[in-house]
């Protein structure tokens, strides 16, 4: 795999240069970004474009997205929940892609994480090409103006950040002191997964991440707190679809390439 850093001009999004990292991999050509919006609601943006028919090898993630596909002119878009293990599902030839990931306990009220688990809800579109989410209809985004689409969905109240860690916004009354049941409840409620599950997940593609740029087993499984190099590679089989040397190697073929990027929950 080949990974590049691009500065480009997005003059969309008020004139500023926002850098763009290109990945290529076996028949897919990634290209994703961040994004000015408060990271509380959205993590990456990407995009690529198929060739010939592929497949693709996606990892187990805590975060959904919204995936936009154009093949000959028609629009199709949906949103894909979060996923507890790797899958392998065909790629359509000749076909664009756009996806936004949002950040981890962000919340689109009309479909909760924990309604779309191992899931994919397809949205309408409208003859003239809206998205219709929560019963309204939206334009499409571009790479370049995702931003926009967010903004709207947000003023709408439709999109909102979890406020996973607010004991007030759990319970609903001032000062009162929530039982870790009803934590758990919630934090399941709002990302349709347990704690344990996010971290298994969010540890498997961090060494994804870390064996991908090179490193040997050793440091990842100190690094991480993996018993052995055995633990690790149960966990890359389950979580990532592949084993270390494929990851090293990077001739693995074509994978989600969105594994852990920053520190806290979220994948």
């Amino acid at each position: 795999m080949v990974v590049a850093d691009l500065t480009v001009d997005v003059g969309s999004l008020g004139g500023e240069s926002r850098q763009v990292t290109t990945e290529e991999n076996v028949g897919l050509r990634f290209e994703h970004r961040d994004t000015e919006i408060d990271g509380s609601l959205v993590d990456r943006v990407w995009r690529t474009r198929s060739g010939a028919e592929e497949t693709m090898t996606s990892a187990a993630r805590t975060c959904w997205q919204l995936v936009l596909s154009r093949t000959q002119g028609r629009l199709h878009a949906g949103l894909r929940g979060p996923e507890t293990r790797a899958t392998t599902a065909p790629v359509p030839p000749d076909t664009e892609f756009l996806g936004v990931r949002f950040a981890f306990g962000a919340v689109l009220r009309p479909h909760p994480g924990a309604s779309v688990v191992d899931g994919y809800v397809s949205f309408p579109v409208t003859e003239s090409g809206r998205i219709v989410i929560g019963g309204e209809g939206w334009e499409a985004p571009t790479f370049e103006n995702v931003e926009h689409l967010v903004r709207r969905l947000q003023d709408a109240g439709l999109l909102v950040p979890s406020h996973l860690g607010d004991g007030e916004q759990v319970t609903g009354r001032s000062g009162a002191s929530p039982t870790e049941r009803t934590l758990q409840r919630r934090y399941r409620a709002v990302t349709g997964l347990s704690r344990t599950a996010v971290r298994q997940i969010d540890r498997a593609n961090a060494a994804a991440t870390m064996l991908r740029d090179g490193l040997d087993w050793h440091p990842v499984v100190e690094t991480l707190g993996y018993f052995d190099q055995a633990h690790l590679a149960r966990a890359l089989r389950r979580y990532v679809g592949c084993t270390a040397r494929e990851l090293q190697a990077g001739g693995f073929a074509a994978m989600s390439f969105l594994y852990k990027t920053h520190p806290g929950p979220g994948s």
